[in-house]
């Protein structure tokens, strides 16, 4: 009776972290340069006295969804969005160099360039970037930043740092929804990585899969529950085969 207890209390676990994915995805399908997370599961026996005759999923490394949202046009001068499999650099609330794909930029009141969550965005020299106050600030495709103050000629106050990451170094989503890099170290600058002006990335959550995804999952923690009732009224049965008097 305890293999179907078994059985079915990992299936039910295992669903629930799912449904618990998939949700958060849904909430994200409007955010701007969200990458969609994967959740994968790995069958581990049980050791114990005797033969390994039980299993359960356990969580393994989950990764996310390496697809490019849909370009979104905006025309506003600080949107950006990075090219191919390129990302922006920001300095996480911890202070670690960390990445984004959401590109919608501004400056602070005291003239620090920041991210839409307000945290620095950092140059090719690992720094943030410094605005002149009052600086009307312009974007380049390769990512080099100019700002003209009234009359006076544009100046260049920096470029934004944009990494590519590599099979040997991918990326990895922390827990405060940035990404970093595997090993640790920060990403090298991509001097040939390119942005596109005016422009977003959208979310590459497919509501609708998720959806249905959401719906699907629903329904196998439904049968695994049923699953334990039916266990738990076989005992009963059995407890009352084995009380009774011959």
């Amino acid at each position: 009776m305890d293999h179907v207890i078994y059985t079915a209390m990992s299936g039910a676990n295992a669903a629930a972290q799912r449904q618990a994915v998939l949700s958060n995805n849904l909430a994200n399908a409007s955010t701007n340069g969200f990458r969609a997370e994967l959740s994968t599961f790995r069958a581990v026996p049980v050791r114990g006295d005797g033969n390994p005759t039980r299993v359960l999923a356990l969580e393994a490394t989950a990764g996310y969804l390496d697809t490019p949202g849909a370009s979104q046009r905006t025309g506003r001068s600080l949107d950006v969005m990075a090219a191919g499999n390129s990302w922006l650099s920001v300095q996480a609330l911890d202070g670690t160099e960390s990445y984004t794909r959401s590109g919608a930029l501004e400056v602070s009141p005291d003239g620090t360039l920041l991210s839409n969550t307000g945290l620095p965005v950092l140059s090719d020299g690992g720094s943030p970037i410094m605005v002149p106050p009052g600086a009307e600030v312009s974007i380049g495709f390769d990512g080099n930043l100019s700002a003209k103050v009234g009359n006076q000629p544009p100046t260049s106050v920096g470029r934004l740092k944009l990494v590519t990451p590599t099979a040997e170094d991918p990326l990895k989503r922390g827990t405060d929804g940035l990404f970093r890099s595997t090993s640790g170290d920060p990403l090298p600058s991509d001097t040939n990585a390119r942005v596109q002006v005016g422009a977003l990335e959208g979310s590459n959550v497919n509501a609708i899969e998720t959806m249905v995804s959401m719906i699907q999952v629903g329904r196998q923690f439904e049968a695994n529950m049923k699953l334990l009732q039916t266990a738990e009224s076989n005992d009963r049965a059995a407890d009352k085969l084995l009380g009774m008097q011959g």
